[in-house]
């Protein structure tokens, strides 16, 4: 399994949950779903620094390139519909020299790709890629597989920094430098996935506005913490599902059938992760995340055992629908057994965080810190 801590994938961590019990039982019997699953595993491991290098280098080239970098931050905000994460026209010249530096560079690189949402998906791209090439009978071209899944690998990545500048909850020291980086990465994710044709990127380009209403409103939601309501949330979770739903679509290359179902699967599953996410951050900073479910279940009921409870049916409805895109799959569709398998670690990875707050046991410390 792939993820930011590898010890949630450990053999302890999987036989402490049902779904992750299953997944020990198929490795053990080596089933068709985890020898696609470890294949593709090995690969993105393998791939992973490679990929770190293109993406290093194609940054360093269009940082150094920019004549004018002042230009590049308003159009960027102009393109998110949002100055708050510009950086100040005084620091550009000082964080522009940072970073032509390859190594400096590379760090950051490094930081904004440790992230679950990256890690956990860069296997799942390659095999959705070739299920899709297989099925649709496509000529092999490695250089436009390439190009996908590094492109939307990239632009998954590009709401990390923007995340992190807009919470100011983790790396502190270097938002001066993500701002600086922000309008690049969406320029190389757009350049690589333009390849795929104009139907691709179009997909793309409604994707990623429909992840940014997500995101702001998510911003929007921690200044009125106790007032948000379920459709509020629902539209918050488009940063989740905008994102990896589009992802999932250009595997396919926006072709129908399978573009419509890897839509319906990976923007569902990517739900239900978000739903694990919360659950993981509100361990790590000892308070209820805001905005979220288990916020959200916790107001309403009075009782924030009972909300991450209900977090955690919410997650698992969410995968109900992921699961739901396997019926709609074509007859003998070759990497089924695949998604299969992927949809056990997203339920293995929601409930080993749900286990690890029951031994926690940090009901009193989230009681008290929830917003009045």
């Amino acid at each position: 399994m792939s993820g930011k801590d590898e010890s949630i994938f450990s053999k302890d961590a999987l036989l402490g949950t049902k779904p992750g019990k299953e997944i020990v039982k198929q490795a053990l019997f080596k089933s068709k779903g985890y020898r696609q699953f470890d294949k593709y595993k090995k690969e993105a491991e393998e791939e992973f620094l490679n990929f770190v290098k293109r993406f290093t280098n194609d940054l360093l080239k269009e940082i150094k390139s920019d004549s004018s970098p002042n230009t590049t931050q308003q159009k960027f905000a102009e393109e998110i519909g949002s100055n708050e994460i510009m950086l100040d026209q005084s620091q550009i010249g000082l964080v522009k020299t940072r970073l032509e530096n390859h190594e400096t560079l590379m760090d950051r690189v490094s930081r904004i790709l440790n992230s679950n949402f990256v890690k956990m998906t860069l296997p799942v791209f390659s095999a959705l890629y070739d299920a899709s090439s297989e099925y649709f009978g496509d000529k092999q071209d490695s250089e436009l597989r390439t190009s996908m899944i590094d492109g939307h690998i990239i632009a998954i990545d590009l709401s990390e920094p923007m995340d992190r500048i807009m919470d100011k909850d983790e790396d502190l020291e270097y938002l001066d430098d993500y701002k600086l980086m922000n309008p690049y990465l969406l320029k190389i994710a757009k350049d690589k996935i333009t390849k795929g044709g104009k139907e691709v990127l179009e997909a793309f380009e409604q994707g990623f506005k429909d992840a940014r209403i997500g995101q702001y409103l998510d911003f929007k939601l921690k200044t009125k913490p106790t007032n948000i309501s379920e459709e509020e949330m629902m539209q918050c979770y488009k940063k989740y599902r905008a994102v990896m739903g589009t992802a999932g679509r250009n595997m396919a290359l926006n072709r129908k059938p399978l573009g419509e179902i890897f839509h319906l699967g990976m923007a569902k599953a990517a739900e239900s992760v978000g739903c694990g996410n919360e659950i993981e951050d509100s361990i790590k900073n000892k308070f209820v995340k805001i905005p979220s479910w288990p916020l959200y279940y916790s107001l309403l009921t009075g009782n924030v055992k009972k909300g991450f409870e209900l977090t955690m049916e919410k997650s698992n409805l969410y995968l109900n629908e992921a699961r739901l895109a396997l019926e709609l799959l074509p007859e003998n569709f070759s990497h089924k057994n695949f998604l299969e398998f992927l949809f056990l670690t997203v339920e293995h990875y929601n409930l080993f965080w749900f286990n690890q707050l029951q031994k926690e046991n940090l009901w009193s410390e989230f009681s008290a810190n929830l917003p009045k």
